[in-house]
Order: structure tokens, then sequence, then C-alpha cells
């Protein structure tokens, strides 16, 4: 059987994969499961709580009713939180003492696709095991609680203006007198997102905050900086931030248009912990995906970077086994472990403009730290992503690494979120990286087909 679960909970396309029997059954057998390892178990005999945020799809509607269906029938009392990031999810699990958060989105992903994240008491995202045991109990026989021991269902209303409170929180200095552009991806951010910028001190330009239910992600947010762009350039701002449909991740624009990307933004982190003290053993989490760029230009500053596989999850389990306090993706999934228990593109937004504020420096300077080696990524579509190890394949990519040498890099991975191969090459030109990375795409096309 094909694992529902990808590196970002389960993902497919809404009313197709993603079913609202599904979502029940789901939502279920996680009850069952976290009853079991004690993260739902309450030795005083009361229900158990979970939390359940959206982003602003039509379908998470629908997906809503059901997971909610699926927990209450299993005894768990549920707090709606409406639409709110993950990030605000993953919080309020905390703040609320819930044992269990769930938010219904796809991230980045087109409209007509959708999600399921869970998260473990303290906004913790459930690791690799819990998910698999998830899975095995799918659709089981099990005693349903009848009469009073069913879950109860209220709206939580607070949750926007607490989030918005513990981001402010995080600040030592105000954003006064920055001008600056957010784009909410027409998602889970469009009225938290402006109102914590405000709240820190900023003026506050936003676009792609009016959701219809219809439009996320449509064009704009983190994976369409155009409108970004220009938007920057229009209103003279001194720099713009770009979330995704669910605002877990953020990649800035700077006063010229300029994209700074999520190494970019890690290193102008970094730098800014290592001068207060507080970057824990000089260490810095990234993925494999990161450019070489950014390594030299950390190590040059004395700081160590730690690589592991692509996805948020695997940046949070090394920051959590190795005590750091500061991990992320080039996408800009940006993880601050003192104030976050997963990447909060709101909250590296602040934290960049708090920079800027406090050094007078302009985010191109800021992100002038590294130089980054021209990369390319090609996403091959319709091929069995489950057989990258194919001889002739690995063999083809070990004869371009031999010709790159130490002045670049290949990486081929299958996509933990969508039906693809991803195709990544370093090289001392864009040309190159460019002729390499299409060389090895027609590979994968040729030997993974479907």
């Amino acid at each position: 059987m094909t694992r529902l679960f990808g590196t970002d909970g389960v993902r497919g396309l809404a009313n197709g994969v993603l079913t609202a029997e599904l979502a029940l059954d789901l939502s279920v057998a996680a009850a069952h499961v976290l009853a079991e390892t004690g993260e739902l178990s309450h030795v005083d005999g009361s229900r158990p709580v979970a939390v359940v945020g959206r982003d602003t799809r039509v379908s998470g509607q629908f997906l809503e009713a059901a997971v909610v269906a699926g927990l209450a029938s299993a005894g768990v009392d549920v707090l709606l939180l409406g639409v709110l990031p993950t990030p605000a999810v993953a919080h309020l699990t905390d703040a609320l003492d819930a044992d269990l958060g769930v938010m219904l989105s796809a991230s980045h992903n087109p409209m007509p696709d959708n999600g399921i994240k869970f998260l473990s008491r303290g906004g913790v995202k459930l690791d690799d095991a819990v998910e698999r045991a998830i899975e095995a109990r799918l659709r089981e026989p099990w005693q349903r609680p009848t009469g009073g021991a069913v879950g109860r269902v209220s709206t939580y209303p607070l949750g926007h203006e607490q989030y918005v409170a513990h981001l402010a929180s995080t600040l030592t200095s105000p954003l006064a007198g920055l001008t600056l552009v957010v784009d909410c991806a027409e998602g889970a951010a469009s009225e938290v997102g402006p109102a914590a910028l405000r709240a820190a001190g900023a003026e506050v330009v936003a676009i792609h905050a009016s959701p219809d239910g219809l439009n996320i992600n449509d064009g704009c947010g983190s994976t369409h900086l155009g409108p970004l762009r220009a938007a920057v350039l229009a209103h003279g701002a001194d720099a713009g931030f770009a979330l995704d449909g669910d605002a877990d991740r953020c990649l800035a624009v700077d006063a010229s248009g300029e994209v700074v990307d999520g190494d970019q933004i890690l290193a102008i982190l970094a730098l800014a912990l290592k001068e207060s003290g507080e970057l824990d053993g000089d260490t810095v989490v990234a993925t494999v995906m990161s450019n070489l760029g950014f390594v030299q230009a950390l190590r040059s500053h004395g700081i160590d970077v730690a690589a592991t596989a692509v996805g948020d999850r695997y940046v949070l389990e090394e920051m959590g086994a190795s005590k750091r306090v500061l991990g992320g993706e080039q996408s800009g999934h940006v993880i601050m472990s003192r104030h976050a228990t997963t990447g909060d593109g709101l909250l590296t937004a602040l934290h960049v403009a708090q920079r800027m504020a406090t050094t007078g420096a302009t985010l191109a300077e800021l992100a002038g730290v590294m130089t980054r080696l021209p990369q390319v990524l090609v996403n091959v579509p319709g091929v069995d992503k489950t057989r990258t190890d194919d001889d002739v394949l690995q063999a083809a990519v070990a004869e371009e690494q031999g010709r790159l040498g130490e002045t670049g890099r290949i990486l081929l991975r299958a996509s933990g979120t969508e039906a693809l191969v991803r195709v990544m090459v370093e090289a001392p030109t864009s040309e190159e990286a460019q002729a390499v990375a299409a060389r090895l795409a027609e590979v994968v096309r040729a030997r993974l087909s479907l």
C-alpha cells in the first residue's frame, strides 16, 4: 500500500484523493493511536481536546466537518479555530494545552488540493512511526462511545488575537519607520498577516488578502513573486514578504525588487543570533537543498551547517535532537525554535524586518552576506518517483557529478508532496547548471516514465 502521509501530512486532490470519508477515518485512527500512546489519555477521565484550523480553500469547509465528526465520535472535544495559519494552530495547540491539533491545508499547492496535518500535544508534528500507526489503524472495528461520552464541538474566537500577541512578544524592537508589503497568497494569513506587521509598528501594504475560497496561491504568494516585486517598487517599500497558503513559509523581496530566498533569510537570522550570543552551538540546521554559497558564507563567520533530508519535519527532528535554535529550507520554511514548533512565515518576516530596523541596513545589504552559486531545479512529472535508485539513472548522475567535481553538486530526489522527481544542479555558471539539469531530466523521463 502506498503511504498516505508525505513529508507534510496527507495531501491530495480534495474530494478526489482526499475525501470526507478519508478525513473522518484518519481523525478516528489518529485519536485511537494517540490515546494508546498516552497523548490523549486523561487520568481524571475527562475528554481530550483538539483544536482544528484551516486555510481558505473552499474544500476546507467539508473536510473540517469530516475531521470534527471523526474526532467527536471518538470522544474528543473540538475547538474550531476557523481560518488561521499552520503555525498559529501549532501555537494554539500548545497555548491552550490541547491534546491534538489539526490543520487543513495543502500549503503552496494549487487550490483543488487540500491536506491534513496532525499535531501532537505541544504543537509538534507527528513522527513517522506515529503516522505509520495511524495508517495501519484506518477503518478498523472499534467500540464507539455513546451518550455523554461523545465529544463536544465549539468555536474558539480568540485565536487570531492570541497569535498576534504571541508574535509581538518575540520582538525586542519595533518596526517603526519601515514600509513593508506582504503578499498573503489569498490564504490563511490574509487577516492575521497584515495585523501582525502593523502591531509591530510597520507601515503595511497588503496584497492578495481577499480570499474567496478559490483564489488561494493563484499567481501570488511565495511561489509567484512577480506581484510582490511590482508592489514593492510601486509603493517604494523597504521590503516585501510573500507567504504561502498556510503561511508556514516566507520569501522576501528587497527594495529594488531582487528576490531574497530562504537561504539568505536563514543567513541573516543566523548572524543576528550569533551576534547576540543566542545561536546555540553556533550551528544552523538546513537541508541538502541549501545553496553551497549559503554553507560557505556561514562557515566564513564561524557557523556550522547541519544538513538533513528535504522537509521541514526533518529539520525539526535534527533541531530537537541537537538542541539547535534555528533551521530551515531554501523554500522559505524557517524554524525559530525558541518561539515556534514549526516553520512560521510571519515570525520570519517580523524578525528579518527587526534586523533591518535595528541595524539600519537595507534588506539587500543584509542578504549580501552570501553569494548564491547558480542553481537550477527541474521538476519532472509523470514518472514513477519510487524508482530514483534506477542503476542507469544513478550512473548518469555520477557521471555528471564527476564532470562538476567540487565546483558544483547534483541532488536528485522524489517530491514528498507531489507526483514528480526533482533534479537540482549547482554549477559555476547558470548555463552549465541548466545543461546538466536538462540532460538528467531526460534520463529521468526515459527511465522512470509511467
